[in-house]
């Protein structure tokens, strides 16, 4: 089928302004939006650009807005857009280095923020740091992020509060909140118990409706203030 899309372009270098230019891309159902974008690419117009790497939806490094919603363009199939035209928009609030690509570091600067890695007291065991599946089970879900940034992008609170440390960074925070082999609990909980971080989520949900592995964004951070709350008895935000 023919596929008519429209892709935001801008370089800082060249560019005044943002504009949209025009692309058509003959293509079957069952490919990607990212297959479209690389025949763009490399039939049409080398100057485009975006990132990408496996391909597979494990990397989250391809996400972007398609038709208004944040997703990862290896995950979205030409069928589900048979008869539109579809627009390729960068992630929203991200500064835009060119075209589809966008500047990562503040966000990554939220997952830093929480020290994304175990912290513990004991010494390091010979082999790795065992943990039963009834505690694995505590942390499967939010596992499953892959810093694709979708979940920001598409969080309402980013208009309003760019300060906002943002979803990922929360699930990530969870992550280790709740890792039994970790043993900064009280620590973690204060790292996060501030106005630009767990108390500034509202529950718009349109994080975990963007989230391209299914993880429960929203449900997390509310468990989070309730931790906050048993914690640190009073604390309302």
């Amino acid at each position: 089928m023919e596929m008519r899309f429209k892709i935001f372009r801008f370089d800082p270098e060249t560019d005044e302004e943002p504009y949209y230019r025009n692309y058509t891309v003959v293509a079957e159902p069952q490919e990607r939006i990212l297959d479209c974008l690389n025949r763009i690419k490399w039939e049409q117009d080398g100057t485009l650009a975006y990132r990408m790497s496996c391909g597979h939806g494990v990397c989250g490094s391809d996400g972007m807005r398609i038709n208004g919603v944040c997703g990862l363009a290896c995950q979205k199939l030409v069928r589900e857009y048979e008869g539109l035209e579809v627009v390729l928009e960068p992630l929203p609030f991200f500064k835009v280095l060119k075209d589809l690509v966008v500047d990562m570091e503040h966000f990554l600067d939220g997952i830093r923020l929480i020290r994304p890695y175990l912290v513990s007291d004991s010494a390091p065991p010979e082999a790795e740091r065992q943990q039963s599946p009834e505690d694995r089970k505590k942390v499967d879900d939010v596992i499953r992020c892959i810093l694709c940034a979708c979940c920001t992008g598409s969080c309402p609170v980013m208009i309003q509060n760019e300060k906002y440390v943002g979803p990922a960074a929360l699930v990530w925070a969870y992550r280790f909140i709740f890792d039994t082999r970790d043993d900064r609990y009280a620590e973690r909980l204060k790292q996060i118990d501030f106005h630009d971080g767990a108390w500034s989520c509202v529950n718009f949900f349109e994080c975990t409706r963007v989230c391209p592995k299914g993880i429960p964004v929203t449900k997390s951070i509310n468990f989070l203030k309730r931790e906050i709350q048993k914690a640190f008895p009073g604390r309302t935000g």
